[in-house]
């Protein structure tokens, strides 16, 4: 069971500044772009527009929090691999984008979207939570506990994001599996030309060390098309 409390600090603990006390030791640190930003923003690349697709929820859930493993209070986790998914949101010189609000939908470990036209849609795991926010604090960081993504009939392995600020939507785009056979043969993946930009969207999904029920990590920077002082209007 998930008490309150704790659900609050997997709310706020990234907004107070202080230690993801709820995610593995090493979750924000094991990557050295996670505290040099701007340090080489020459070679930032655009992170690109991907489509929204038709499964955006046809209704959002009660429960939006970052936590889509357990809906609200209940006692069942959801099905599937448990994934702590972080990133930051910066715009074109490296800058974080603060106050932004990174959205993210995906498949349950059926393949069944949050959505009333997905197919299989008796098979969706009702503890699935399948949508969840964010808010970025001073640093554009977030943090998500979701699970890892499962293929569907068409489609590679990928979990969309959509990122808004002040009442405008910035970026739609999607994040993939790093090493994933079926990366090669998804066209929306393969629509995207640029190689660097292509890449930009492929994630690591990393074992976490010392997990006793085989959670997994995975870091995705969000780069904005925009200057900073664009993002903050």
């Amino acid at each position: 069971m998930v008490s309150t409390s704790r659900r609050e600090l997997l709310r706020l603990s990234i907004l107070s500044g202080t230690a993801m006390t709820l995610a593995p030791m090493g979750l924000w640190a094991h990557d050295p772009r996670w505290w040099q930003a701007g340090a080489l923003a020459e070679e930032l690349v655009r992170t690109p527009p991907q489509t929204e697709g038709p499964f955006y929820p046809t209704k959002l859930p009660l429960d939006t929090d970052n936590d889509l493993i357990i809906i609200n209070d209940s006692l069942s986790p959801a099905v599937g691999t448990i994934v702590h998914l972080t990133g930051r949101v910066l715009d074109l010189k490296g800058r974080p984008v603060r106050n932004a609000g990174v959205e993210i939908w995906q498949v349950d470990n059926n393949g069944v979207y949050l959505h009333t036209g997905s197919a299989n849609r008796r098979q969706w795991d009702q503890h699935f939570q399948g949508f969840g926010r964010f808010t970025t604090n001073a640093s554009g960081e977030y943090y998500f506990r979701t699970i890892k993504p499962v293929p569907y009939p068409g489609r590679t392995p990928h979990i969309h994001f959509k990122i808004k600020r002040a009442g405008k939507e910035l970026l739609t785009t999607q994040c993939y599996i790093k090493g994933e056979p079926q990366n090669e043969r998804d066209g929306i993946l393969r629509s995207i030309r640029d190689p660097k930009a292509r890449a930009s969207v492929i994630v690591d999904f990393k074992p976490v060390p010392k997990s006793k029920v085989g959670e997994e990590s995975a870091h995705f920077d969000i780069i904005l098309g925009q200057t900073f002082e664009d993002a903050h209007g």
